[in-house]
């Protein structure tokens, strides 16, 4: 597939805005500090009119606008001693992109996410000086056939994925001419840490721990370096329901509290996905395996005045379940989805303000941090034997309406991580979903078959 690029440019902000140093939050200092792709393909409708240079004034103009409410997104990032991120929120712009590419939608198949798919995406490179690294970066690709992508990269180190959703959700509407909805709420100080108190040693925090190794292995380099693939694998509603029954059926601690708190969606299919995982990649019984969970947590943040529903930022954390894999696939799902419940339930309004107060006291951040720069993706890595799911089942991801209708399908970018995954809802609204999941390629293919053979039938 070939891709041209025909217009690139710095948008401002249509209007001055605040201007000055950001402190960021604890929760935005850790993690992975790179850009996060999504990407949307709109169908060209019927009366298709707008001519694509139209399009790209279009959204030119509403970026803009947006972008007087959401200024920080217009800033820059650079780094402070102890491996600290600060914002300045200068106005320097967001990057928007206009390309053309030879091929038709109906070229992409499922959409699933490729190397493929990389010129469709605006790159980040990080091997530039932080504070030249735009936050947000756009791109709108015409396809032959008349349809077209948007995609956006944007800083995770400035907003997680409710917060970016938010953005573009607004954007949107002023594209289309609407009025813009509440504005977010820009303080980092609402989720920023006071004194450390003796919360901080309530918790153990061993999601900050190395992960397991393969046994006999003393790093994850070889496990690195192997090729991988990318599957987009469909549940239909009934099997989702049928996962769910399956994992309450077999509960691990005996079905006391399958009426109170039944295991929900996710943990059914994030267990059901590491039972499979465990098997596709053939472990030993006694292989330790960990399952990273990203938690959303502004529900348990105890704070006066909590943070808001449109809170701009991260205040979301990662969790780990753990086990050994001969124990994850011998036993029922019930007792995948119980290592993963225990996992989440540790999350608390104690263990929030345990976990701030606890990078509050770190001197330097580093070993938290994993860059995606050329030569030093040497952080956290959740590939084999281990697997992180994301749910995006209750983020608002789907309907994104810039003026030429909804999109036909919406999904991550570029995706080529061992143990990357994501469990995302149907943009029809019936229960079904989408799990989009990376690993090597020489367990791809028996991933796949294990996965809908091990259903419950």
């Amino acid at each position: 597939m070939k891709i041209v690029v025909r217009n690139s440019s710095s948008v401002q902000p249509a209007e001055p805005t605040w201007s000055g140093s950001m402190p960021l939050s604890e929760f935005d200092q850790i993690g992975v500090v790179t850009h996060v792709p999504t990407i949307y393909f709109y169908r060209p409708p019927q009366d298709w009119a707008a001519p694509p240079c139209r399009m790209f004034e279009t959204l030119q103009s509403s970026l803009s606008k947006a972008l007087v409410i959401f200024y920080p997104l217009a800033g820059r990032l650079r780094w402070l001693p102890g491996s600290r991120l600060e914002l300045d929120c200068n106005g320097a712009g967001a990057q928007l992109t206009e390309a053309e590419s030879d091929a038709t939608l109906d070229d992409l198949g499922d959409f699933a996410p490729s190397p493929e798919y990389a010129d469709l995406i605006p790159q980040v490179n990080y091997s530039t000086p932080m504070a030249e690294i735009p936050i947000l970066c756009v791109q709108i690709t015409k396809f032959r056939c008349g349809g077209v992508s948007l995609s956006c990269n944007v800083s995770h180190a400035v907003v997680d994925g409710q917060s970016a959703l938010y953005f573009l959700s607004e954007w949107a509407a002023l594209a289309r001419g609407a009025v813009a909805g509440p504005p977010p709420v820009l303080d980092r100080r609402l989720m920023r840490a006071g004194e450390i108190s003796d919360r901080r040693s309530e918790f153990g925090h061993e999601q900050f721990d190395p992960p397991p190794l393969m046994i006999g292995e003393t790093s994850n380099d070889g496990e690195r370096r192997k090729e991988t693939a990318v599957a987009l694998l469909k549940l239909t509603a009934a099997q989702v329901e049928d996962l769910k029954r399956e994992a309450n059926r077999t509960r691990a601690d005996g079905g006391a509290a399958s009426v109170k708190r039944p295991y929900t969606k996710y943990e059914s299919i994030a267990g059901h996905m590491w039972r499979c995982a465990c098997k596709a990649r053939r472990h030993v019984a006694a292989q330790p395996t960990a399952l990273g969970i990203c938690v959303d947590v502004r529900k348990h943040v105890r704070r006066l005045p909590p943070p808001p529903r449109k809170f701009f930022g991260n205040v979301v954390v990662d969790v780990i379940a753990r086990g050994r894999s001969g124990e994850i696939t011998a036993a029922p799902l019930g007792y995948a989805a119980a290592r993963i419940r225990e996992a989440i339930d540790i999350v608390t309004g104690d263990y929030v303000e345990s976990m701030i107060d606890y990078l509050k006291g770190l001197e330097d951040f580093s070993r938290l941090q994993d860059i995606k720069a050329p030569g030093t993706n040497d952080g956290t890595f959740y590939g084999n034997p281990n697997l992180g799911v994301t749910s995006w089942l209750a983020l608002p991801l789907h309907g994104l309406d810039f003026g030429w209708g909804k999109e036909i399908f919406m999904g991550p970018g570029t995706h080529d991580c061992d143990g990357d995954s994501l469990v995302i809802p149907s943009s029809d609204g019936d229960g079904s979903v989408t799990v989009a999941v990376c690993l090597q390629d020489s367990c791809m293919e028996d991933f796949k078959k294990i996965f809908y053979e091990d259903l419950p039938i």
